[in-house]
Formats: structure tokens, sequence, C-alpha cells
């Protein structure tokens, strides 16, 4: 037994070589170094991106001045800076919503706490994490949702549900009744602490299940673990205010009221819109068919609120919402792919700022449904879109942005976007019921495909 055994094994051994030469082998590395026989012209060229990196030889020349004239615009006062922080969705609804109050009160500069919103944005979220725990707590540590709620306890990104379900729940307040603190601008050393706590707290709950907890006394003890947590948040983000007074000044600066406000009834007085039925979202996802809702599973920022729901339209159909929003003067919540082909000089995006195809000697072929296919593309990051330049035809020209970046980023704050930029890199918009056709109004209330909370679309906008 042990000959035939050992003639098996030979016999095996003998056919490997087969397998080995799907590695590298040692010809054709002789081969790759053969092709990389050098011109004087290509050495040059080596030494240079060696030197200097790609990026900076990548740069097309001829894109490094552009028109920031803009045919119809949104006006605004003051470029908001969320700094170290994945806040970008927080301060593009807020900052959708302030130009309208800007304008309606005449006021200068003026913004909402963002620190205030995320306070709870980050209790909810622990709760909706927590919550989630024990809702799945029969399913296995490996089951798909399981391991995916462990590694996405809670995030500083989002996207427009925390917006409508977060102010909706609790209001507003304005920036200067609860300023910003070093950990709201600055939230990695702070979200890895309460992500560590949050996971910990998960496991507990996961053993008092299995342990045969009912669930009066899961939620017994949920309740102490997140009154533990709104320390934390008070610790690094301070006290919301449950009542303030607040002056509103006009544009010079002069007081016109004083009143006792709660962040409720100051949400009503200056803004009063309905976030959960006026607004609809929509993307441009061409890896699924157009004119269909989808629904992303625990894809939201509070246990009881909703999940992000869609309808995913062609490009076309969504600029010309942005359109007429925009002709309205009325700002509108965008997010897109932000580094692709971004000048962070002059915050201007075209295709063609950068040029590595032929720096490279190659060809980059993929279209936008192959780029997300592949992961080579997604939404990264949401800013406040308020500008369209249109040609004598009505066609789109070139697009802006607000941005969150502070005003010394790109232009004056903000970033403008070519038309076939646009095409490729953005992907969703939240437009006001009164721009969007009935047709497609009528789409928003169909019964939506349930996507699951690890679909690529998830991604928060930081």
């Amino acid at each position: 037994m042990r000959i035939i055994k050992s003639i098996s094994i030979i016999v095996a051994i003998m056919a490997m070589p087969a397998l080995a030469q799907k590695g590298i082998t040692q010809e054709q590395l002789n081969k790759y170094r053969n092709a990389c026989e050098l011109s004087p012209s290509e050495r040059a060229l080596n030494n240079a991106v060696a030197v200097n990196g790609l990026k900076v030889l990548a740069t097309s020349a001829n894109n490094a001045a552009y028109d920031t004239h803009f045919s119809n615009e949104v006006k605004s006062k003051g470029i908001t800076n969320q700094q170290k922080s994945g806040r970008c969705w927080l301060f593009t609804g807020l900052n959708v919503m302030r130009s309208k109050v800007i304008s309606k009160y005449n006021m200068g500069s003026f913004s909402f706490s963002q620190n205030y919103c995320f306070f709870y944005d980050q209790l909810e979220k622990s709760n909706l994490f927590l919550q989630s725990i024990i809702d799945n707590a029969s399913k296995p540590m490996d089951d798909r949702l399981v391991e995916w709620l462990f590694k996405n306890p809670i995030s500083d990104g989002g996207q427009f549900t925390g917006i409508s379900d977060l102010i909706m729940k609790y209001g507003l307040v304005p920036s200067d009744v609860m300023p910003e603190t070093f950990t709201s601008n600055n939230t990695s050393d702070y979200a890895k602490v309460i992500s560590l706590k949050l996971r910990e707290d998960g496991l507990a709950l996961r053993k008092m299940a299995a342990n045969g907890a009912k669930e009066k006394e899961l939620l017994a003890k949920k309740d102490e673990m997140m009154a533990f947590v709104y320390k934390i948040l008070v610790r690094c983000f301070g006290m919301p205010p449950q009542k303030f007074t607040w002056t509103l000044k006009d544009s010079k600066g002069n007081p016109v009221t004083t009143k006792e406000y709660t962040p409720q009834s100051f949400y009503k007085e200056y803004v009063n819109l309905d976030l959960h039925n006026d607004y609809v979202m929509f993307m441009n996802d061409p890896t699924r068919p157009f004119y269909r809702t989808y629904q992303i599973d625990l894809d939201r920022h509070t246990y009881d609120g909703k999940n992000w729901t869609y309808v995913n339209l062609p490009m076309e159909d969504i600029k010309s919402m942005a359109i007429k929003s925009i002709k309205d003067s009325t700002m509108m919540y965008l997010s897109c792919d932000v580094g692709k082909e971004l000048n962070p000089k002059n915050g201007f995006e075209d295709a063609g700022n950068y040029n590595y195809a032929d720096l490279l000697g190659t060809e980059f072929l993929m279209d936008k449904k192959e780029r997300i296919m592949t992961f080579a593309s997604g939404s990264s990051h949401a800013m406040t879109l308020m500008a369209v330049d249109l040609d004598a035809t009505g066609k789109p020209v070139k697009w802006m942005v607000e941005n969150s970046w502070g005003e010394d980023y790109g232009y004056n704050g903000h970033i403008i976007m070519t038309d076939s930029w646009f095409d490729e890199y953005v992907f969703r918009l939240v437009v006001n019921k009164k721009y969007i056709p009935q047709n497609i109004l009528d789409m928003s209330k169909q019964k939506p495909t349930m996507l699951p909370a690890w679909d690529p679309m998830f991604t928060p906008e930081k």
C-alpha cells in the first residue's frame, strides 16, 4: 500500500509544472525586462515620473484656465468647513436649507449647527446598531448581515435620509447656539473609540441572548449601554440645548427679533419643510434598470426612520430637474465621485484634466457602468448643487457646487464640473417634488426592490 501511495504522490508532483506555469516564471521575467529597453527620451520620462510623480506629469496644461461665468446661479453667503470629519452629507443638507433662510430673512452669513445634528446622528446610529444586533441575535456570527453589522457599527458618513429623519425628529439650532468642538471637527479618534465600545456591547447582547435572555432583558441592557453612549457624546460634542434664546439679525448685523425657541420650534419657524414627503432621491446607476425604485436595507440613520429609497434614472432626466430647480433659486443635495479628475488647486473637474494614457502609453476604456461593477468608481462625497451654465440651445455646459472644505479650497470654496464630467461621475441628486414631472414622481411610489445592506451603492458620503 505504501508503494502504491508513493507512486501516486510522484505522479501528482510530475503533474504540477503545468499549474506552476500560471505563476510568474524566470523566462517571463526576462521577457518583461527585455521589453523595457528604453530609448533616451523614455529614460528621461522615467526620471521625470520618479522625481515628480504621475499626477504632476499627467496634468493637462490646456485645462489650467476655465470660465467661471454661470447663466443660472443660486446665491448664498459663506462657505462651511467640515474639516477632518466625514460629515459632508450633513453640511450639504443644511446648506440646501440655509440658502433659502438667508434669502427670505435678508441675513448675512448664517449656518445651522452641524454639531447639534451630528450629536443625535451618532446617538441614533448607536441605537440602530445595538437594536439590529438584538434583532439578529439568533443568527451565527458568520451570517452575512451579522458580519456586516460588526464591520459597520457606526460612521460619521451618511446620506439624505439622515438629514430628513434627524431634522424632522430633533429640529435645528443656529451654529452659535451649539458650536463645533475639536472632536466634531476631528472625528477619527472618537470614531475608533465609539466603534470599539459598540462592538463590545454588541457581543455582550449576543451572549445574553445565547444564554436565554428575554427581549425585555435585552432592551433593558441596551438602554444601559445607550446611556453610556450619550455620556460619551456629551463629553465629545457638548450637551444639546432643549431651549435657547436667539436674535435674528439682518445682512448689516442689525437685530430684528429676539425669541426663545426649542430646536423644533426654530425649525418650524425658519424652514418648515416636510423633508420626508417633499423630496425624492434619484440615482444614476447604469448597472441596474432605469425607471425603477430601489431601497437599501438598514441604510438609514435612525432605527425608526426610513431606509434610503431612490428612483434610478438616466442622467438626462436628472439634469432636467436640476436645471428647473436652479432656475427657481433652489439648491439641491448632490453626491459624486469627487476625487476623479479633480484639480485641487482650482476646483475644476473635467475628464481631460489628467492624461495618464499618453504618459503611460496605454488606454483606459471603462465606461461608468464598468467602473461601478469593478468598484473603480462610486459616490464618495456630497455637495450642494447651486449653478448651471446653459448654452444658447439650453443645454448645460458646466455646473457648480458649494463645497464644505473651506473657502480656500478650489474656486472660492466651490467646485466647477464640466457637463461631460457630470455625466460620468455624478450619482445622486435629491430634488423637491415641485420640480419633478408627474410620471417620474409616480415611479417613486412603486414598491421598491430591496437591496442588501452591503450593496455597493450603500457607501456613505464623507
